[in-house]
């Protein structure tokens, strides 16, 4: 486990305008089975396949255990996306594949609800979670993977100042088939020289 002081300290909330960040709680499994459901033709191009069970409680709960076995072993950190006036869940995002030493870096994915989605809800939670990696956990390097046609996740990444540093062949295998996967980073010296601003 990390010597970090957040570790140490509750799950963390990360508040922004128009959407507040907080970890996944075992009520929250109605409301994320029926966002999932209802967008499910929308996400699956984009997400590892789905198992037959991936909206069943069963599998609920094992992933809430493994959201928390990760924030404990300081590897990752799960968020839900909840819009701030109605309260109403939008999406997630994680902060994955945590490593300090030399590499002080991080991986972020995400997720958001096909209703959600074109409103600027995920843009302003990368930029929440980018500013958590960097100033709260210290990390030097976030990155992000998107397949090439994924033009909307592109946007949002490009938006929040991430670069596209590459193409990552036959990198991850996403709805059953192996797909190549563009690279975007950020790095503190990024966010210091004001290039995520705005």
């Amino acid at each position: 486990m990390f010597s970090l002081p957040f570790f140490r300290r509750e799950y963390p909330a990360l508040k922004g305008e128009r959407v507040v960040l907080r970890m996944p709680v075992a009520a929250d499994y109605r409301e994320w089975s029926a966002l999932r459901a209802a967008s499910r033709r929308f996400l699956e191009p984009w997400e590892p396949r789905w198992p037959a069970d991936e909206l069943e409680r069963g599998a609920w709960r094992q992933r809430l255990g493994r959201y928390r076995a990760d924030f404990a072993q300081g590897s990752a950190v799960a968020f839900f996306i909840f819009e701030t006036g109605s309260g109403k869940l939008v999406g997630g995002i994680t902060l994955a594949n945590i490593r300090h030493g030399v590499a002080q870096s991080g991986q972020i994915g995400y997720w958001i609800g096909e209703q959600f989605a074109g409103r600027g809800y995920m843009l302003e939670a990368l930029r929440l979670v980018s500013r958590f990696a960097f100033e709260t956990m210290r990390l030097h390097r976030i990155e992000a993977a998107c397949i090439p046609d994924n033009k909307r996740s592109i946007r949002v990444l490009e938006k929040a100042g991430f670069q596209r540093e590459g193409l990552l062949r036959s990198y991850l295998r996403i709805n059953g088939i192996w797909q190549d996967h563009y690279l975007y980073a950020l790095i503190a010296d990024d966010q210091l020289g004001g290039r995520t601003k705005g």
